[in-house]
């Protein structure tokens, strides 16, 4: 058993109410939800987070979510759907492996309040142009 609690719900180490599963994803219901059918999918292979994950991972990850979404919607028919994943402790990520949260939505006082503030000030348009083009020359 490893100390990763998703890793143990993978092994069937520790319980969890599966929905999904399949050779490489899980998806269960998180046991700390913020709305009704609030749903993480993890691969089952430990990647602490995103950047650890190759993109054959990812997009095994990411083509589950879909169905999830759907049958969210089908089950529940919320007024629309949140799809949360954190990178690292200060973007708010407690456990440490790759998980991605799909929060359905039903009000704005449904028990999750995502706050952003823009920062117009520090990021003027030429700002925001030069830190596109360094992005740019780290994809090439």
């Amino acid at each position: 058993m490893t100390s990763c609690i998703f890793c143990n719900i993978v092994e069937g180490s520790i319980p969890s109410e599966k929905i999904y599963e399949d050779e490489h994803v899980v998806a269960f219901m998180d046991i700390m939800p913020v709305t009704k059918g609030h749903v993480l999918i993890i691969p089952k292979t430990h990647r602490e987070n995103l950047y650890e994950m190759t993109s054959e991972e990812a997009a095994q990850v990411f083509s589950v979510a879909p169905k999830i979404a759907n049958a969210l919607k089908e089950e529940f028919a919320p007024a629309g759907l949140n799809v949360l994943q954190n990178n690292g402790a200060p973007a708010g990520q407690a456990v440490f492996h790759f998980h991605m949260h799909l929060i359905p939505r039903y009000d704005r006082s449904d028990g999750f309040q995502p706050q952003w503030d823009p920062q117009t000030d520090t990021f003027t348009v030429e700002r925001i142009k030069e830190i596109a083009v360094g992005i740019r020359k780290k994809l090439l």
